[in-house]
């Protein structure tokens, strides 16, 4: 199947112009590097699609380490006096973290949602909207909107449970 795979993107590169291979195939390379599944596909939407697939899988990822698991870090729950004291009154510590990431979860999925609605406030239509966008590595907008994040936040959970483990 891989050869199959690896088939179906050597013909759609021969497809590019020599410089789009070029950044398809670096895309492809940098995908793989980030461990995700199907490298190929991720990049071949960011060319043929325009879509900033980089930009939204770094923050996907960055938003699960920092925003969801950031709880399971040493000390994090006790840095939360009603934590603390829930776990001094005996409360199991990993169901505590659980409900900390669950909540967290819950925070970042709304949020993304919020930055990603197109209706701000359909009652006052004067009010000015907002919008993600991609960056260079040196901060200059590349004029993409970085869309579709909740599409994935749940299939870019690095324990690979899809955030189901945050239910049970």
């Amino acid at each position: 199947m891989a050869n199959v795979h690896n088939s179906r993107w050597d013909q759609w590169l021969s497809t590019l112009p020599e410089d789009r291979q070029g950044t398809a195939a670096t895309l492809r390379d940098r995908f793989a590097e980030l461990g995700v599944d199907a490298p190929e596909e991720w990049a071949q939407s960011e060319v043929d699609e325009d879509v900033p697939q980089l930009a939204r899988l770094l923050i996907l990822r960055r938003l699960w380490a920092e925003g969801v698991n950031g709880w399971e870090r040493p000390g994090a729950i006790e840095n939360i006096p009603a934590a603390r004291r829930l776990l001094e009154a005996g409360a199991n510590r990993a169901d505590l973290i659980t409900a900390m990431r669950a909540a967290a979860f819950e925070a970042i999925s709304t949020t993304v949602d919020i930055l990603q609605s197109d209706l701000h406030d359909p009652d006052h239509t004067t009010h000015p909207g907002w919008s993600l966008q991609e960056t260079t590595h040196n901060g200059r907008p590349t004029g993409r909107r970085i869309d579709g994040l909740q599409e994935d936040l749940r299939g870019t959970d690095p324990s690979g449970h899809e955030a189901d483990d945050l239910w049970s």
